[in-house]
């Protein structure tokens, strides 16, 4: 599905980043793995190579246009032309009211989920032009919909990106470029189980029940798995989606059902 693809994938973590590195290398993509803290990427960079995939880790904070420039090089010079990107860097600023978030926090999640993902955009669009195609691939909360108290900062950078996500589609679109979002809702992985364990003991009941609660919220009775997630973002990465651009996928196993 993505065999001869270069993907260069920001914000990998334990969660959905590693899952998707993962998965698009087994689907035959060279994969380029970025975060600030490389130690999940030399694992998955193992397994991978274990398996006889290709994938590699860059240390890189998007927020600074030096270390998106050795990124994207990198790749380059290891695997040949990105053509493929997800923008899943992301940072929370705490979950408080968005009027108490102090600004200097609010400008940092901006700095990383919009500006960040607009850097690494910027930098591999060349590429792709002179590939002739490519497929952008940014990750949406679900707290843009379904706004919760304490998530609005994270949630405002997340619906800047998905504005940004519509424009480039229409910008791009004449150079083969398709540009789409897929917005996640509870994704059943690390994150999800650190809460379910914290909220459990919290309120002296156990995981189960907690994981009951949110589960039952969704016409599919799960909070969907990382594993699962990862599968809506390679589709759109991939030429089964090639007529879909400036589009929004919805992961959540139904709890969101847009009009």
């Amino acid at each position: 599905m993505l065999s001869g693809e270069v993907v260069v994938i920001t914000g990998v973590g334990a969660g959905l980043g590693a899952k998707l590195a993962r998965r698009a290398a087994a689907e035959g993509a060279s994969v380029v793995m970025a975060a600030r803290s490389t130690e999940v990427m030399d694992q998955v960079a193992k397994e991978v190579a274990a398996a006889g995939g290709r994938a590699i880790g860059v240390p890189c904070d998007v927020r600074k246009p030096d270390e998106v420039a050795r990124l994207v090089e990198t790749a380059a010079a290891e695997f040949g032309p990105v053509t493929g990107l997800v923008n899943s860097a992301f940072g929370h600023p705490g979950f408080e009211d968005l009027l108490d978030t102090p600004e200097k926090a609010v400008r940092r999640s901006m700095d990383i989920i919009l500006y960040g993902a607009l850097a690494v955009t910027r930098e591999v669009v060349g590429q792709m032009k002179n590939a002739g195609r490519g497929s952008i691939v940014n990750i949406g909360t679900m707290a843009t919909r379904k706004p919760h108290r304490g998530e609005g900062a994270y949630a405002v950078a997340k619906a800047a990106m998905a504005t940004a996500t519509r424009y480039l589609a229409v910008e791009l679109g004449e150079h083969g470029i398709r540009v789409n979002q897929a917005v996640m809702g509870w994704m059943d992985g690390p994150g999800v189980r650190m809460y379910l364990g914290m909220t459990a003991h919290q309120r002296g009941v156990s995981e189960q029940d907690v994981y009951h609660e949110i589960a039952s919220a969704n016409p599919l009775g799960r909070i969907p798995p990382d594993e699962a997630c990862a599968g809506a973002v390679l589709f759109l990465l991939s030429t089964h989606s090639s007529e879909i651009t400036g589009a929004t996928l919805d992961v959540n196993g139904g709890e969101y059902m847009p009009v």
